[in-house]
């Protein structure tokens, strides 16, 4: 074999994929009462067709299969039909540890460990995560290719930071920093990058999107979790804030950033970002501003657990206490500028924790009505992912239920829109959950049409 076939060879290798998927058979929903992921009401009875993994046709009336498609059939009994969950702020790779074992684990072992949670947050019902913070490349790829099953995952990479920053877990011993010197253990298992000018943001930003990323992510002010960044802090400059924008929008996506207070907020906006996560500290300033400028808010109803996954009297569950106690604030800021909010978790940490996902939908209520919850879980949340331009992995129709749309689908044994708290428990209520067409859990009797 010549060297250039044994080039030609090697770079199939590399980039041929391990595993391609089979089709699924087409599935008929029969006798469903639709929520859209758009209004605050159920449809008449319906049936829904999935041929492959698209939504293909929609209709009050029975549809006629012909015997030959092999499709198979679930007969809704007048259950409710709806799109997957979103989860806007989530950590792929970071749940199932806490953060010092995150930090001296093998990498294989934490990977599989993160497949494992995956399969369980798809069986809580959420189809898509947001994944802001982590080496979550190569588990995405791994569930789309069919290897493991997990929900489809829109990833950031490693969260970059600045050093003492929130993502700067280094110990003091660590210190001082040596610009182009080897990296620290978080830095080199991709859970977060130290930066500290505009210059090496930049480099940061671009390594984030060589791997996949599909938006980036930059910690623009203090943390509960870091153990060196105050909640008051601010740390990125507005020079560095805006190298990251540009070098995101270069690649037509953009920047999100964590952010509580006020000055980290303000900052952001002014560099160009689109999108806050958190904003549990902000005031009435920051929220009309973000009103004005047609800015995100990705924010999160935090249980009150959250406080107690950190010592007793230490300074992270002091934080937690402040962020717990603004989280009122901050919706009712949301709700009074009308601001374009997200929902989401960014559980991190506990696999206890994770549990609660669907637990913190059923909390929405405290400030929207049932139909707003899960509007905002669905079809908003599909709305913020769309920011990705051509960086978005899955082009088309997520959170919703309409023809054309990924069939990303839940069959909820009741109605979601009076009674909530269904989400709350998945074994339960989730009777059928889709994801690309493929049922990944089915309880009711199913049969398919023979030949």
């Amino acid at each position: 074999m010549t060297v250039f076939r044994w080039i030609v060879f090697a770079v199939f290798l590399v980039v041929a994929p391990a595993h391609t998927q089979t089709p699924p058979a087409p599935t008929l929903f029969q006798n469903v009462r639709v929520f859209d992921g758009k209004s605050g009401r159920l449809s008449a009875p319906s049936h829904v067709l999935v041929q492959g993994n698209k939504i293909d046709r929609i209709s009050s009336t029975p549809i006629v299969l012909d015997e030959s498609t092999g499709a198979v059939r679930i007969d809704g009994g007048g259950r409710t039909l709806m799109p997957g969950l979103i989860d806007a702020h989530w950590h792929t790779m970071l749940i199932r540890q806490t953060a010092p074992e995150t930090l001296i684990a093998e990498s294989g072992y934490s990977n599989l460990l993160a497949g494992a949670e995956a399969t369980d947050t798809l069986l809580r019902g959420f189809t898509t995560v947001r994944d802001l913070g982590g080496p979550a490349f190569s588990l995405k790829r791994a569930i789309d290719e069919g290897v493991t099953a997990g929900p489809r995952i829109f990833p950031s990479g490693a969260m970059i930071t600045v050093t003492s920053g929130h993502g700067d877990f280094r110990q003091p011993y660590e210190l001082p920093r040596v610009l182009g010197g080897p990296p620290s253990r978080m830095e080199s298992i991709g859970g977060s990058m130290v930066a500290d000018s505009p210059d090496e943001v930049r480099v940061r930003v671009r390594e984030q999107l060589m791997q996949g990323a599909t938006q980036i992510k930059l910690t623009a002010g203090g943390g509960v979790a870091s153990p060196h960044s105050p909640l008051d802090a601010s740390t990125f400059t507005e020079p560095e804030l805006r190298a990251a924008v540009e070098a995101a929008e270069n690649w037509g996506t953009y920047v999100t950033v964590h952010a509580y207070t006020p000055t980290s907020i303000q900052r952001a906006i002014a560099a160009g970002v689109k999108c806050i996560e958190h904003g549990h500290l902000m005031d009435e300033t920051s929220a009309k501003l973000i009103a004005d400028r047609g800015i995100w808010l990705s924010t999160q109803p935090f249980p009150d657990e959250l406080a107690k996954a950190f010592p007793p009297g230490s300074p992270q569950a002091a934080k937690a206490q402040t962020v717990l106690a603004g989280t009122e604030r901050t919706y009712e800021l949301a709700k009074k500028y009308r601001l374009k909010t997200a929902w989401g978790t960014d559980l991190l940490f506990s696999r206890e924790l994770a549990q609660l996902q669907g637990s913190l939908v059923a909390k929405m209520t405290r400030w929207y009505t049932p139909a707003e919850a899960l509007i905002m879980v669905t079809g908003t949340n599909a709305q913020l992912l769309a920011l990705s331009g051509e960086r978005n992995p899955y082009p088309g129709k997520l959170g919703v239920v309409e023809e054309g749309a990924f069939a990303d689908l839940l069959l909820v044994d009741g109605d979601p829109l009076t009674n909530i708290n269904m989400v709350a428990d998945p074994g339960r209520n989730f009777v059928v959950i889709m994801k690309d067409g493929k049922i990944y859990k089915n309880t009711l009797q199913s049969r398919s049409v023979s030949p």
